[in-house]
């Protein structure tokens, strides 16, 4: 028993020395070694000191065994915040293996907002199950906020919100707060409403509690100001937070009247989730895709567009075919005809990266799209003329044909701007026609770079070398 608790110790303190946020292996092999032995007090000193971010991140690096086995030991220690960190495709899973008693009173821990995130993906037999676990006013709130369309404010807010009357003094506010009988757990303002309860200010709690108790609430406003409609989109709630240094903002109904809050915390999921959403998307992987997902899924997920890829693919050998008469002339063209085409393709890239990025931000507009769009292909005509020379003295070095030289050289820069040119104008099109440029501009791009690339290659070296 001595040893057990001596090796908990150590791993307790070697989890506390370590800086980069990752879990010990040590800690993960002796939560392992706990739950083979059905030993419960080591495994609940060993989780004692963990955020639940990392315990839901133990969760996900074990097996789905061992998870099973793990939630049983743990029990009524679970935590509402576990499922709320707890990714997805995973949450389900552990919801079906914890007890019912266990599952209302985690549930019940949490914040409105926290709950929609944990119910709106449910089935709804089970959406039923959690909400019969909640008091009545949780329950309508919840169920008020999953009537609203998905990815909106509505769905982000939580309804917990801190408010006074515009006219109240500090004093007024903080005898208020004193005395209420619930606040929410995290709050940053106070929300300052007209008499018809639409929101016309914020006081951060730094202002409120260092000013006089006879200041009026009305002089201690933040310049900046956002109310959020319950109806926006939670991508452009998470714009208007990066862009303007948001802490919290009120939501408003239709009639402009305040219905709930949304905190930075949440909005910078979002923001985190958009991200990750157009990496994935630029990859041709599914925005939804994670390392818990299964064998069968993750391989769906990716089919789509592999399958896209695949037919630019015969497209572009289609081009080649067109001058397999020339190919077959000069083997040299054969051996060189991928660089040019690589090239291309990774410039390609580059811009649309960048382009994708600055129409998610908002940063590329209608009014600086020609100013982006000379800046590209200025780029793309500077690089295409250096790797040009470079290509060409390598090919005249390499086959010792001048004008082969010539041919690649100006093929490897026409590429290049060609590249450039398909890299901003594909996402720009297509995010005006509404269509997600971070999902459909990779295959358009590289069948753009690979058919311009071959088509110029090939056809100048048609016309200049046979």
């Amino acid at each position: 028993m001595t040893q057990a608790i001596d090796q908990t110790a150590e791993i307790a303190a070697e989890t506390e020395e370590q800086d980069d946020y990752t879990l010990s292996p040590k800690l993960v092999a002796g939560v392992l070694y706990a739950i083979e032995a059905g030993d419960r007090a080591t495994l609940l000193d060993l989780m004692e000191p963990l955020h639940a971010a990392d315990i839901a991140d133990l969760l996900e690096q074990i097996n789905a065994f061992d998870r099973r086995r793990l939630v049983q030991l743990y029990g009524a220690e679970f935590d509402g915040e576990i499922l709320s960190e707890l990714d997805e495709g995973l949450r389900e899973e552990v919801m079906n293996v914890l007890r019912p008693d266990v599952l209302a009173e985690a549930v019940r821990d949490l914040e409105s907002d926290d709950i929609v995130d944990l119910v709106e993906d449910l089935d709804e037999p089970q959406q039923e199950a959690i909400l019969d676990q909640l008091e009545d006013a949780d329950r309508v709130a919840v169920e008020q906020a999953l009537s609203y369309p998905e990815n909106t404010a509505g769905r982000l807010m939580q309804r917990e919100t801190v408010f006074a009357p515009e006219h109240w003094t500090v004093g007024e506010t903080i005898d208020f707060l004193r005395n209420a009988e619930e606040l929410p757990e995290q709050f940053y303002h106070v929300i300052l409403v007209d008499p018809r309860m639409k929101p016309v200010g914020n006081v951060t709690l730094g202002k409120l509690m260092s000013s006089r108790r006879d200041v009026l609430m009305a002089t201690l406003v933040e310049e900046v100001f956002q109310v959020i409609p319950i109806t926006q989109d939670e991508e452009d709630v998470a714009y208007a937070f990066n862009q303007y240094h948001l802490i919290s903002a009120p939501v408003v109904d239709e009639d402009e009247r305040l219905v709930g809050v949304i905190t930075i915390d949440d909005a910078m999921v979002v923001l985190d989730e958009e991200h990750e959403e157009d990496i994935l998307r630029l990859a041709g992987v599914s925005d939804e895709s994670s390392l818990s997902d299964t064998i069968f899924n993750a391989a769906k997920g990716r089919a789509t567009w592999l399958f896209v890829n695949l037919l630019t693919a015969i497209l572009a050998s289609g081009v080649i075919n067109l001058f397999a008469d020339t190919v077959d002339q000069m083997v040299a063209l054969a051996v060189l005809m991928p660089i040019v085409a690589s090239m291309g393709g990774n410039a390609g890239t580059q811009t649309m990266t960048v382009t994708v990025r600055a129409l998610a931000t908002k940063d590329l507009t209608a009014q600086n799209a020609m100013r982006v769009i000379w800046r590209e292909l200025s780029v793309g005509a500077l690089n295409g003329a250096l790797f040009g020379f470079i290509m060409a003295l390598v090919a005249g070095a390499w086959f010792g044909v001048p004008m082969l030289a010539v041919v690649i050289g100006v093929a490897m820069l026409l590429t290049q701007i060609a590249a450039a040119l398909g890299g901003i104008l594909i996402p720009m099109a297509l995010d005006r026609m509404n269509i997600d440029p971070a999902l459909a501009s990779g295959p358009f791009v590289t069948t753009v770079t690979d058919v311009v690339g071959f088509f110029l290659f090939l056809g100048l070296a048609a016309q200049v070398l046979l």
